[in-house]
């Protein structure tokens, strides 16, 4: 796989292939991916592998070509002319420029898989980025408590978003090709991966012609879900209550079973109409108990429920440690980007740590020659 892409939805994808067995060579400009540089405040240490960069990039070799130049040009086609995938994130109309668009490699190429990832489409000059695709497509405004301002989503969701559309794109165009043996031209855009994500939201608006409005965290149509409640214990602590069965357990767990034979919460539609006066009632009541022991016995009653951790927390637990890549060599671990298992192909165990700027670009081009 060729990656002609920086940021977090191309290079994504690339480790997901590099993952899955594939040999993925990262071309980059001169300067780098910019995310090199995106370092946190925590981040003491002068390399150029920054922690941004690495949940995107395990498993690549890094190449620096200058594709503006006659010379950078050629050696990239030259790469490409040997490639099974190549995947690019430029502007509409900049690959051209460069000529590293579909049509000149395929040229060199017929069985080339090529997978363009714009912001808008290819028919918009126009720069995506995740934030603002955020803004645009709904997210923000759905993303905050009522009367309060939009809120972005702490990771760029509609990259990874993007990113898995990209995916799911490039296997089928694999599969075509194995049927066939012809190559295709895979597009995907941040907005349409956006509004393809917008899910129940979307259909809520399209079923009555309401806007959906701001709730925090809580569930349009169900309740109560997603609502955090803060224990006695300083426990924070979410429910996913989906059945009137669970409502019951519920409140038998929290002492209060006659909240289930009450007409205004009875019913999810119930719960939904009386959404304040429940929450009001449930946010006292779990504020009297001990968090830790509510969610116990919630687990033991088959009531969806879970604790609000920390990311580091998350990561600590046996299910996280599972997600990790280890490895020696770069100091730190990394986060896998294959969540599925498969009998018929296997997890990788470990990957080479993130590429330093340029470290393969000797060996890759001396390799051509």
């Amino acid at each position: 796989m060729l990656e002609l892409a920086s940021v977090l939805a191309g290079p994504q994808v690339g480790q997901f292939f590099a993952e899955l067995g594939a040999t993925v060579l990262k071309v980059e400009a001169p300067a780098g991916d910019v995310t090199r540089t995106w370092k946190t405040r925590a981040e003491t240490t002068d390399s150029d592998v920054s922690a941004y960069f690495s949940c995107a990039n395990w498993g690549k070799q890094s190449v620096v070509l200058d594709l503006t130049t006659a010379a950078g040009k050629e050696q990239v086609q030259q790469l490409a002319a040997r490639a099974d995938v190549v995947v690019a994130s430029y502007k509409p109309g900049d690959a051209e420029k460069l000529g590293v668009d579909y049509a000149t490699l395929r040229a060199q190429n017929p069985g080339l898989i090529y997978a363009h990832l714009t912001g808008y489409g290819p028919a918009v000059a126009r720069a995506g980025y995740d934030a603002v695709l955020q803004a645009e497509a709904g997210f923000m405004h759905l993303n905050a408590k009522p009367g309060q301002e939009p809120q972005k989503m702490p990771v760029a969701m509609i990259d990874l978003l993007a990113a898995h559309q990209l995916k799911e794109g490039l296997l089928t165009a694999l599969y075509h090709r194995c049927r066939t043996g012809q190559g295709s031209l895979v597009q995907v855009s941040l907005l349409d991966s956006a509004l393809a994500s917008l899910a129940n939201q979307a259909a809520s608006w399209l079923v009555t012609g309401r806007d959906p409005q701001p709730l925090g965290s809580g569930h349009p149509s169900i309740v109560p879900y997603g609502t955090v409640y803060a224990a006695g214990n300083g426990r924070s602590l979410v429910l996913a209550v989906g059945a009137d069965r669970q409502f019951r357990h519920l409140c038998q767990a929290l002492g209060r079973p006659e909240w289930a034979t009450e007409a205004r919460f009875q019913t999810n539609e119930a719960r939904v109409a009386h959404r304040a006066e429940l929450e009001s009632l449930l946010q006292a009541r779990v504020a009297e108990v001990n968090g830790d022991e509510l969610l116990s016995q919630l687990e033991e009653l088959g009531v969806p429920a879970g604790a609000v951790r920390t990311v580091g927390e998350a990561l600590a637990l046996e299910s996280g440690q599972q997600m990790l890549l280890p490895t020696a060599e770069a100091g730190f671990q990394g986060l896998r980007t294959v969540a599925f298992q498969s009998s018929s192909w296997p997890r990788a165990a470990a990957l080479v740590a993130p590429p330093h700027l340029g470290e393969h670009t000797a060996e890759v081009i001396a390799g051509q020659e």
